[in-house]
Order: C-alpha cells, then sequence, then structure tokens
C-alpha cells in the first residue's frame, strides 16, 4: 500500500525539504547540529560574564553514596510518571495506567513506568511459598519453585507488551487530547525467564494436545488459552525485567509472556499451566477480548497485536518549539515480527517519505523512527505509517472501519492524526479516509 504519489507532488510546502547533506558537513558538524535543533550559536568573545559563573549547585557536595536504597529519578523529572483515568473502571483494582509514551526515550520503558492492566488489584505474594504447576495431557506433571526454575538455561529478549484495548477510546472519535492516553497501554522491556519449550520437554506432552491454558495467582484468576504452536515457539516463563526481578504490578514473582500478542494473553502471577486439546473458552476469551464484527459475529482469539506507529514529537503533550528545522520522532512496532520501513506524512496522508530508522530494529520490539521537518508555521496533518517485514502495512482508519465495523472494541491499529495549529499547538483529530 506504499503510495506512488510519494514523489508526484514534491513541489509541495507541505511535503517537500531538500536536505543538502554537503552544505550540512561543509558547515561544520556543531553547527548543523545546533541549526538543526533552532538554537544560535554564540562566538567565544560573545560570551557575557554571567554565562560563565559557576553554578550555586557546584559550591557544595551533593548526597553521597547510597544515600538512597534504591535510585529515584532527579525531582525535576517529577512530571514524567504514569496517569490514570478513574472512569474508565469503577475501582482502580480492575483499571489500567497510562505510560508516558512522550517523556521517554530510546526503546526501553523503565520499570517504573511500565504500564499496567490488573483485573482485581495485585496479589502480594510470597515467592517462596509461590509454585508453578505444569500438569493435564502430560506425561509427568511438574511443580517447580521459583529457584528451580532459575536452575534451567535462560534468556534475555527485547520484546513490546501492548494492551489490546490501546486505543479502545478512540474507536468513535478523538476523545483525548493527550499521546499518553491514546497510545499509552504500551510497554517495551527486557524480559530474562526460561523457555516455556524447556518445561514442557520436561513434562511431556501427551499426543493429541493442542492448547495450554494459564492461569494467574491474582483475586480474578485470570486465564487464558494460547496454542501449543507458540508455548513451542518463543514464549517465555518470566522472572525478571530490565535486569531486576519482575514488580508486582507486573507479574512478581512469574509472569507468562507471548511475544508480540495482546496483553491480557501475558497471564502475570502465573501459577498454572494446563495441556489440553481445545480451548477452555474463558471469560477473557468470550465475553471481553473478542472483537464484534458488522455481522454480528465476532472474532476470537485475536491474538497478534498488527503493525502500528504513532509520532510522539510532536505530540499534544510535546507541541511545536518554534519555526525552523525539527526532527519528528515517533515509535512503530509489530506483532508479526520486525518493523521494516515507517513512512511520515505532513499532509494528512496525501503525499509519505520514508523516516529514518534508529538504533535497534528487534523482533516485535519497539522502533524508534526520525525525520527532519522544516516548519514554517503552517498548519499541516502529521501521520505515521508502519510496514512490518511480512509486508502487512498499518490500515488508514476508513480502511480498519471499513472491514471491523464501529463495535469492534480492541485491536484499534489505525494511523494517528496530529494536527499541527500554525501557534505549534498539536491536537488529536481523526480523518476517516
Amino acid at each position: 500500500m506504499r503510495d506512488d504519489k510519494d514523489t508526484k507532488n514534491s513541489g509541495d510546502k507541505l511535503s517537500r525539504l531538500v536536505f543538502d547533506r554537503r552544505r550540512f558537513l561543509g558547515s561544520g558538524l556543531l553547527g548543523g547540529l545546533a541549526a538543526l535543533a533552532g538554537g544560535r550559536r554564540a562566538e567565544a568573545d560573545g560570551l557575557s560574564t554571567s554565562q560563565l559563573v559557576v553554578p550555586p549547585w557546584s559550591h557544595r557536595p551533593g548526597p553521597g553514596v547510597a544515600t538512597r536504597a534504591y535510585g529515584q529519578p532527579s525531582p525535576y523529572e517529577k512530571s514524567v510518571i504514569r496517569r490514570f483515568l478513574p472512569w474508565i473502571r469503577p475501582t482502580r483494582e480492575a483499571s489500567v495506567s497510562f505510560t508516558p509514551l512522550q517523556d521517554l526515550h530510546g526503546i526501553i520503558t523503565p520499570n517504573g513506568l511500565f504500564f499496567e492492566r490488573h483485573h482485581a488489584g495485585t496479589p502480594e505474594i510470597d515467592p517462596q511459598q509461590h509454585r508453578l504447576v505444569i500438569h493435564g495431557m502430560v506425561e509427568q506433571p511438574l511443580v517447580f519453585r521459583v529457584d528451580e526454575l532459575m536452575r534451567f538455561p535462560s534468556v534475555s529478549r527485547i520484546h513490546f507488551i501492548e494492551c489490546a484495548g490501546n486505543g479502545a477510546m478512540e474507536q468513535h472519535g478523538a476523545m483525548h487530547n493527550a499521546l499518553q492516553f491514546t497510545h499509552g497501554m504500551l510497554s517495551c522491556a527486557e524480559w530474562t525467564g526460561v523457555p516455556l519449550r524447556y518445561l514442557l520437554r520436561e513434562a511431556g506432552i501427551r499426543k493429541g494436545a493442542r492448547w495450554l491454558l494459564a492461569e494467574g495467582a491474582d483475586a480474578a484468576g485470570l486465564a487464558r488459552s494460547f496454542p501449543i504452536e507458540k508455548a513451542m515457539d518463543d514464549a517465555l516463563i518470566v522472572y525478571a525485567q530490565n535486569g531486576e526481578p519482575l514488580r508486582p504490578e507486573q507479574g512478581y514473582p512469574l509472569r507468562l509472556l507471548l511475544p508480540g500478542w495482546e496483553g491480557v494473553a501475558n497471564v502475570k502471577w502465573l501459577r498454572r499451566l494446563e495441556v489440553g486439546d481445545r480451548p477452555w473458552e474463558t471469560r477473557e476469551e468470550t465475553a471481553t477480548y473478542t472483537d464484534l464484527l458488522p455481522s454480528g459475529k465476532a472474532r476470537q482469539f485475536t491474538f497478534v497485536q498488527e503493525a502500528k506507529s504513532v509520532i510522539t514529537s510532536p505530540c499534544p503533550e510535546r507541541p511545536m518549539p518554534g519555526r525552523g528545522r525539527f526532527m519528528v520522532e515517533g515509535l512503530a512496532w509489530s506483532g508479526a515480527g520486525r518493523i521494516k520501513a515507517v513512512d511520515v506524512s505532513f499532509d494528512g496522508g496525501r503525499n509519505w517519505r520514508s523516516a529514518r530508522l534508529k538504533g535497534l530494529v528487534l523482533d516485535k520490539a519497539l522502533t524508534r523512527f526520525e525525520i527532519e521537518w522544516n516548519w514554517q508555521g503552517g498548519q499541516a496533518l502529521l501521520q505515521s505509517r508502519a510496514i512490518d517485514e511480512t509486508g502487512y502495512v498499518q490500515p488508514t482508519l476508513g480502511q480498519l472501519r471499513a472491514v471491523r465495523g464501529m463495535n469492534s472494541m480492541y485491536h484499534n491499529n489505525a494511523i494517528q492524526t496530529w494536527l499541527i495549529h500554525p501557534s505549534g499547538e498539536v491536537e488529536n483529530v481523526q480523518l476517516d479516509v
């Protein structure tokens, strides 16, 4: 679905930007970077005395080593927090907190900012008493302590987790003027644990086994069925996140990780895995987490989080800093594999330019992209669309609605549109095309 008109209207002011590489290099790296940031280059003889004064924090020692047993962010970053919308659910025990994507850098989400989705709050689990049971259609039922699982060979992989309801509130129109609330049920971490196939081989899978049931130790007893093919592929039993033990809200001491699949399938506080020959049809795969279609039928077991992207700067929380050259940045991800390309439009999808993928481009992980834009104060409609390695192209809102109608709550991966006002303010809008 890549638009052949990408180069047709190269004279359009909204989409044209000629970056002379030779002129940039000739002007010097520091000068070029200053111009890119909209900064003003000061000559050495133009510095005032006040600009060279030693600041007050350099006049006295600060806190010593380990005055904080667990490191904390700077107090000047106190606004970089998860946020909660009280009206989404009647209680916090069955609700969600949103990751501040607009304030993050790179692809790793700090543990303290990783989004949360609970169905009955966070259980307080003693790891010494917690057990993981594997039973059902196996030759030998097994029971593992946490320390016993850590004796198996482990792997560490970077993967995103996205709630199937990420963007659900935007299904019927632009509802929230904040990136954190339109896309913040998304985070990415390095996960450490044991490949599930190792444990299943220990137990011995009986002939005819096709599905597994994963059940958590929370008060909701949340349980989800998933195919055995995923279990034998890249599924992990995780006990560490970003180098430290799982946080309680992320499933301490054990959770299931099904890379690229909807968040609810990644069962937290994992207590048992049952092997069977068919799905269990639990509440979370019948009454909820199904996709109602215009025909009245519902799609079930729509596990994969399809390719998606969003521009994180500018966004409603990060308006344009002023006219001039500016790096438009964003995130792209796909539950089907790696991101192959990201296109960016400055005119609501009429013309597209290829963005640069930056940093690591990993399987089923967040990927950063950027593209330079010379904004001169005019109105613009910013969009991004992701293309993954399977060739799948992120759909427009109109394309998504044409297939799923208006009542499909989950898996909203439509292209996001930000309206840039001449004032530099950014507004969440929708283009139903």
